[in-house]
């Protein structure tokens, strides 16, 4: 696995790197091609944050946890891809290698989520992306595995047009197609 460290504002030892590497590498065995993972240490207001990405193929998996020691946080982050690869197994199917869900996942300390509320409309970050064609189901698989409400796509079934699929309160998903 090519990995890809970055500390935002924070000096992080290098043991907590190794550790870090050590453990999201064992979910290497989930994937048939190498994949890259872009691991982003941060502190803010006390908690260590991580984000992991995982690219494998047209696979991308993202998650982000926060704790109060960041080798806690790279467990729960490895112990969260984890499910969502489980979670997803049937539609990962010809993306994954299937006998790497035969062995059993280690456990993980996952700690309970203090979620802050964020106050106004501020507008934090700014993102360009290229938007590949897919189809509706490959969409809502790739939303799920960013774990994200939305996911902005190229429609194929409806000749490339800009559509976002998004998860509703009732637990389904909606859609929404531009049309010219």
């Amino acid at each position: 696995m090519k990995f890809t460290f970055t500390d935002k504002k924070v000096n992080i030892p290098n043991r907590v790197h190794a550790y870090a590497e050590k453990k999201i590498g064992k979910l290497e065995r989930y994937f048939r091609t190498e994949p890259e993972a872009n691991v982003v240490f941060s502190v803010e207001k006390g908690r260590n944050i991580l984000e992991v990405t995982l690219r494998s193929g047209s696979t991308i998996i993202r998650v982000a946890e926060s704790t109060s020691d960041m080798f806690v946080s790279i467990d729960a982050a490895v112990a969260s891809i984890e499910r969502q690869l489980r979670k997803n197994k049937s539609r990962l199917e010809k993306r994954l290698r299937k006998e790497a869900f035969d062995t059993p996942a280690e456990e993980y300390f996952v700690p309970e989520v203090d979620e802050e509320e964020e106050a106004g409309y501020q507008v934090v970050r700014s993102k360009k992306f290229f938007f590949r064609p897919m189809t509706v189901d490959e969409a809502i698989l790739q939303m799920n595995l960013v774990d994200h409400t939305f996911f902005a796509f190229r429609n194929e079934d409806e000749g490339g047009a800009f559509s976002v699929v998004y998860k509703r309160n009732d637990g389904g998903y909606g859609i929404i197609v531009d049309h010219d």
